[in-house]
């Protein structure tokens, strides 16, 4: 895994921070000079191979296939389901928390080969007050996974965003013919 830190309030370091902009209404952010778009998992399906996580907005919508496993982790931490014995994700969650720690936000920051990158950025901050960012590499599911748990925003590179085809026909079409990609809502048996 690379690793990039920025430790707080160092002001020899204060270089490295990320400059934030906002533009709430387009969901524009610009992010190290790079522009992001903010997204939310708008539904999670299970397909034949794992499950079609749809991510996007009200511009656009696409689809990222990740493994029935954490695709079922996406779908309870957005349904907010309690479960009796705590799973991988919930671990790490509770190990962040334990830590200090807490995932800032998440960037799907390219797509090579038809696979998606995504870096995870934490906050920590220790028990003196000290304060410190660490970017991590790691698979958009597994990110995805850890920004709807801890409610943290999630941001598409604008590289990607004009890359990725627009599925949103798709799953409003889906909406109409009652398949319920909405996480909210139960599937029927």
């Amino acid at each position: 895994m690379r690793l990039r830190r920025a430790i707080f309030p160092a002001r020899e370091r204060a270089h490295d921070l990320p400059s934030l902009v906002f533009h709430l209404r387009t969901g524009t952010v610009h992010l190290m000079n790079k522009t992001v778009i903010e997204v939310q998992v708008r539904a999670v399906l299970p397909t034949s191979g794992g499950c079609a996580v749809f991510i996007g907005n009200n511009d656009k919508v696409f689809i990222i296939y990740v493994d029935q496993t954490v695709g079922g982790a996406i779908t309870m931490f957005m349904r907010q389901i309690t479960k009796e014995r705590p799973l991988t994700h919930d671990l790490i969650g509770h190990l962040m928390t334990a830590l200090g720690a807490k995932v800032e936000r998440v960037i799907i920051n390219d797509l090579k080969n038809a696979t998606y990158y995504a870096r995870v950025i934490i906050r920590v901050e220790n028990e003196l007050h000290q304060k410190k960012i660490i970017e991590l590499d790691g698979r958009p599911s597994d990110c995805i996974a850890m920004a709807t748990q801890q409610k943290a925003p999630i941001y598409v590179s604008q590289d990607v965003w004009d890359e990725v085809d627009d599925m949103s026909d798709v799953l409003r079409k889906m909406e109409e013919e009652g398949l319920k990609p909405d996480p909210e809502t139960e599937p029927e048996e």
